[in-house]
């Protein structure tokens, strides 16, 4: 019998692909826009992390969100420092959402507020990512447009207080082998999880129209 893990992965892989295949993305990492897209695309980023990070203290004693909420991972922070370097000091004055962005932040907020297996999903799809291909986004970036290594841009992608990455995730799929629901309710974390992708999905695709390629 298959991990709920591998099933988690394998089931979201189409929805995953279609993410990470997005124009927007491509022209991005591609160096094919500019540096305001990248601060407009680290904005979005604020708006779904606020709403994932602002409800951990709450869930940190549930017993099926409880064991993700995990301090080393939270992206607040960095993400904070990132957009004053990118933005300046007055940061938060021009902060705004996209409707897919308020879309997809309103679902994380209502998850958190009254599901908490739809919460891992969100946080699944979002953590793992960033300890994954967010390091390519990272490297991409620090090449692009001459961030330090590691520092004032893309901070975001900088897990200073997880050493080792790959054991990182070898545990935290443990944790999801292990989550304590049913089968029905693990087939609505998969779907959710799936759920969560078309909502970034959505998101690169409004940024797609607000920065076309230039080159």
């Amino acid at each position: 019998m298959e991990s709920f893990s591998t099933v988690l992965r394998t089931a979201s892989r189409g929805q995953h692909l279609a993410a990470e295949s997005s124009p927007f993305l491509s022209d991005l990492l591609g160096g094919r826009l500019g540096v305001a897209a990248y601060a407009r695309y680290t904005e979005q980023l604020w708006f779904v992390y606020e709403a994932l990070e602002s409800a951990a203290g709450r869930l940190a004693a549930d017993p099926v969100a409880g064991p993700f909420v995990r301090p080393e991972l939270m992206r607040l922070p960095a993400l904070e420092r990132d957009l004053a370097h990118l933005r300046g000091a007055g940061w938060r004055a021009g902060l705004s959402a996209l409707p897919a962005t308020a879309a997809y932040a309103d679902r994380v907020r209502a998850c958190a507020a009254h599901w908490p297996g739809g919460y891992v999903a969100h946080h699944y799809t979002r953590y793992l990512g960033d300890l994954s291909g967010g390091q390519v986004v990272r490297d991409r970036a620090e090449r692009t447009w001459g961030f330090a290594r590691k520092g004032d841009g893309v901070r975001f992608y900088v897990f200073e207080d997880i050493a080792g990455p790959a054991a990182f995730k070898r545990e935290y799929r443990q944790r999801l082998d292990a989550v304590g629901v049913d089968e029905l309710e693990r087939q609505r974390m998969v779907a959710e999880c799936n759920r969560a992708f078309a909502l970034n999905t959505a998101v690169f695709e409004a940024l797609g129209e607000e920065f076309p390629r230039t080159a």
